[in-house]
């Protein structure tokens, strides 16, 4: 347990009789302990996931203490852009290294008679280019990698090409990746005809 000073105390929520400090109070004091910019983006997409709105956390940030706030205000900033997790916080940051433009994040996609093809983690309309990162946790095991397989096949029958990243990648190599996004891009404009 942490104890530490504040001018501005929070309102407790009782819980089984113990008192505690809303959510958002609490996510947002343990971000900004936090050094790792991973664990913070993980932190505050789980949160928002979880319910805790964005207007809330950014009001709470912007009432609270300024000491700590540089990466949870990132990481916030990214979320609110669409990133659902903290792995796609990382894909937006190497997304602007590639120089591309912007691609639609966590975008449905339906075919022309309205069926659900996917929801793309990014995807680059102007090209049908679907950029997903693909971890083992979610893809993994057979229903998971039978799922990811008929993903790519309803992306395939739209005539959608697909680059598949894994979340690591975006830390370990985020050079090569942004490379391999500019290739791709390149790939499927070539092959849509698009300028």
């Amino acid at each position: 347990m942490t104890i530490e000073r504040t001018i501005r105390q929070p309102q407790a929520v009782v819980f089984d009789g113990v008192p505690l400090a809303p959510l958002v109070r609490a996510v947002l004091d343990e971000c900004r302990r936090l050094g790792s910019r991973q664990e913070v983006s993980a932190l505050l997409a789980e949160a928002v996931q979880r319910g805790v709105s964005l207007p809330e956390l950014f009001a709470e940030l912007d009432a609270g203490s300024s000491r700590g706030t540089a990466i949870p205000r990132e990481a916030l900033h990214r979320i609110a852009d669409g990133a659902r997790s903290a792995a796609e916080v990382d894909a937006m940051r190497v997304w602007r290294m590639s120089g591309l433009p912007e691609p639609r994040w966590n975008h449905e996609l339906r075919d022309e008679n309205g069926e659900y093809i996917a929801t793309a983690d990014g995807y680059f309309a102007a090209v049908a280019l679907a950029w997903e990162i693909d971890s083992y946790d979610f893809h993994f095991g057979k229903q998971h990698y039978a799922a990811t397989v008929a993903r790519n096949a309803r992306y395939a029958a739209a005539g959608i090409v697909v680059l598949q990243t894994l979340p690591s990648r975006l830390r370990t190599e985020p050079k090569r990746v942004a490379a391999e996004l500019v290739a791709a891009y390149r790939a499927a404009t070539a092959r849509s005809g698009a300028a």
